[in-house]
């Protein structure tokens, strides 16, 4: 990891908060897998639109097989900011490989153009509509799960409590390095705020192209602070030690559990945030792809 930190820093790549949000989007796209394992062929790959609360929205299915699968909602990174269906697409096939589900990856509207909650209400909808409307595709929607890394993270736990609420039954929600609180005040946010490939000065540039300082107390932009987290499917972390992130995942996990969710959670020592996209280089990767596609399909395979 400190080798590829290394490397990072040799090439010299100007930090996200010094440029402007379309320059971070080319950036990002232009990086986010050269460490990312080749994109591993699959039977079904299709680009889809689906209706959204402003208009359609971009989604890609990716399917191992022509069955009936059960599907997972997938929700990218990248600060609500930047990212899209590209820079997931190689994590997207594993996922889809590796579990035997297929994934819907979501292209949903990002900051400064579409501010919270923007991007809140297009995950809601997509998940809806695949519970509704996932025969259209030849897929189950009655065995459905959402998941997300980072940004992507977030919106997938607050579309675990939006599905409890509407009464719709999730089996599981895959939170990688995740955000999970308001304020980016915890210790890790301060053990980790330079050199470890998400820096506060980021952070803080992220958060403020998507919302406003009075919202951030808001459950949907901090799950943390919902008021009930009884009753939500079960959920499994993928944590790595090095993240600022990493204090609010611990946080969210123990509440998840002390609510009576089942959990799973795995913390990967010696990594940074993002870890889960560098499986060319970093072994952790491909151990928590693993455990990804093992939590996906005992999930929506086990009667």
């Amino acid at each position: 990891m400190a080798s590829v930190l290394e490397r990072i820093h040799r090439a010299n790549r100007p930090a996200f908060h010094t440029l402007t949000p379309k320059q971070a989007r080319i950036g990002y796209l232009m990086g986010a897998e050269i460490l990312d394992l080749p994109r591993a062929p699959l039977p079904r790959i299709e680009n889809l639109q689906i209706p959204g609360p402003a208009g359609a929205l971009a989604a890609r299915l990716y399917a191992p097989s022509d069955a009936q699968l059960p599907v997972l909602l997938y929700l990218h990174g990248g600060g609500f900011t930047i990212g899209s269906l590209e820079t997931h697409d190689s994590l997207c096939r594993q996922l889809a490989l590796r579990s035997g589900a297929a994934v819907v990856s979501l292209d949903y509207r990002l900051a400064p153009e579409h501010r919270f909650p923007a991007a809140v209400d297009d995950s809601w909808a997509a998940l809806r509509w695949l519970a509704e409307q996932a025969q259209e595709l030849g897929l189950d929607g009655s065995r459905l799960a959402v998941g997300g890394d980072s940004a992507g993270g977030t919106l997938a736990a607050v579309s675990a409590l939006h599905a409890r609420d509407i009464g719709l039954q999730l089996a599981l929600q895959l939170l990688i390095t995740p955000g999970a609180s308001a304020h980016a005040d915890t210790d890790s946010h301060r053990r980790f705020a330079k050199g470890h490939l998400l820096d506060a000065e980021s952070i803080a540039w992220f958060f403020r192209h998507y919302i406003d300082e009075a919202q951030r107390s808001d459950w949907r932009f901090a799950p943390l602070l919902a008021e009930d987290h009884e009753g939500l499917a079960p959920a499994c972390l993928i944590l790595a030690e090095a993240d600022p992130l990493v204090d609010e995942g611990l946080a969210y996990a123990d509440l998840l559990r002390a609510n009576g969710v089942p959990v799973e959670l795995e913390l990967y020592r010696g990594v940074t945030h993002d870890f889960i996209k560098m499986g060319r280089t970093i072994p952790e990767a491909l151990r928590a792809l693993e455990v990804c596609g093992q939590a996906i399909r005992k999930a929506l395979f086990t009667e």
